[in-house]
């Protein structure tokens, strides 16, 4: 839960946000094009509106292959393809967030209006967005036969979500925020593969890149690789170099990892789900399985975004994994029968939980620093 503790630690002397873009993508191309947009967006308007905004697309691109693609099946040989727009629109709405996530720090700065709140407000719904990317990139492969399965894409996502975690956990051990590379490389190509397929078609996918090598082989290869090539050893080697250099926020090894424990804890409740579910619900219901789990993924991770960010201790557990707990026991025993609404009504918790904390959280923080979360006016002004 969000503290007075929390509340006061974000007010310290110090806590300044501290991060570093080594990428050569972003540092060479995208900051120079950030910089270029940022100048053509009006004074008034807030750094947080355009955070949300660009959230916003995402959550619109994930709603459309919603509807047009529930069960990820619209991509297979011999099913209603998703329409030629929807891609467009999808490429379009993609690099549109990505771009707005760029410049939203760029307005904060320009504006002079850079807070804590834009910081938490800005990673939080980050955390939120991984599901949506992996989501919305499945319809391109789909679940047939030269498709991803349904389990292999679960997987697949807590790769996403766990390499999202290792930069928050670098800071809470570091307190620097090193920002990953796959994030800008991934963006630019989601939102030129989605561009691509509007035009040459999802057949384009059936076929294998080298020998029998698909092109949903290379998807997963790639995150694979970016997961443990290039984000873990990097997240380690700068957790490693602060402790070398004695600047390691904290020294013992149960502190440094404490963060992982509520993550791993839900990936094994959610597996636990997967592998021993009567009715095989991740094959009945991937997409509401997927936001169930990126949901409670992000609110997890939000909790431990607050505490690096406020210089607090991270807590052990989160609440959400208790009652989560019964659900999964109630399903694998088959104490409830329908798994499906069972799934439905606990997502629904879920998001309305997330949902909650947040406003809760930014409201906490807009009456502490005596700002509005969407606008630059301040409170009791003319």
């Amino acid at each position: 839960m969000f503290t007075c503790e929390n509340i006061w630690a974000f007010a310290s002397p110090g806590l300044l946000y501290s991060a570093v873009d080594s990428n050569p993508l972003s540092v060479y191309i995208m900051h120079p094009f950030w910089n270029f947009v940022v100048k053509f967006l009006p004074m008034w308007l807030a750094p947080n509106l355009i955070t949300f905004t660009g959230f916003m697309f995402l959550v619109l691109n994930f709603l459309i292959l919603a509807f047009y693609d529930f069960d990820f099946t619209a991509s297979g040989a011999k099913h209603e393809h998703v329409p030629s727009w929807v891609w467009v629109a999808a490429g379009i709405f993609n690099f549109l967030a990505y771009t707005l996530d760029g410049v939203d720090g760029k307005q904060a700065r320009r504006t002079n209006s850079s807070t804590p709140l834009g910081e938490l407000f800005d990673h939080g719904l980050d955390s939120w967005a991984c599901m949506l990317f992996v989501a919305t990139v499945y319809s391109i492969f789909g679940r047939g036969e030269s498709g991803v399965s349904v389990v292999t894409l679960y997987y697949i996502l807590w790769m996403v979500l766990f390499s999202f975690i290792l930069s928050h956990w670098e800071k809470y051990n570091t307190g620097i925020l090193f920002l990953p590379w796959g994030y800008d490389m991934s963006q630019v190509t989601i939102s030129l593969v989605y561009l691509v397929t509007a035009v040459v078609g999802v057949e384009t996918w059936y076929q294998p890149v080298l020998l029998h090598f698909l092109y949903r082989d290379l998807f997963t290869f790639m995150i694979i690789a970016c997961s443990f090539a290039v984000t873990l050893p990097m997240s380690l080697y700068n957790v490693l170099k602060a402790y070398r250099s004695d600047t390691l926020k904290h020294s013992s090894l149960y502190e440094a990892f404490l963060p992982f424990l509520s993550p791993v804890l839900l990936f094994i409740l959610s597996t636990i789900w997967v592998v021993y579910s009567p009715s095989n619900i991740l094959d009945l219901q991937p997409r509401i399985f997927y936001l169930m789990v990126g949901t409670a993924f992000a609110n997890v991770t939000c909790k431990l975004i607050v505490c690096q960010m406020s210089n607090t201790r991270c807590q052990a557990l989160s609440w959400l994994l208790l009652p989560m707990s019964v659900v999964v026991l109630l399903a694998v025993t088959k104490v409830v029968t329908n798994e499906t609404l069972l799934l439905h009504l606990w997502t629904a918790a879920v998001m309305l939980a997330h949902i909650h904390y947040g406003v809760s959280v930014v409201h906490q923080l807009s009456k502490h620093f005596k700002i509005f979360a969407f606008s630059l006016k301040k409170p009791n002004s003319d």
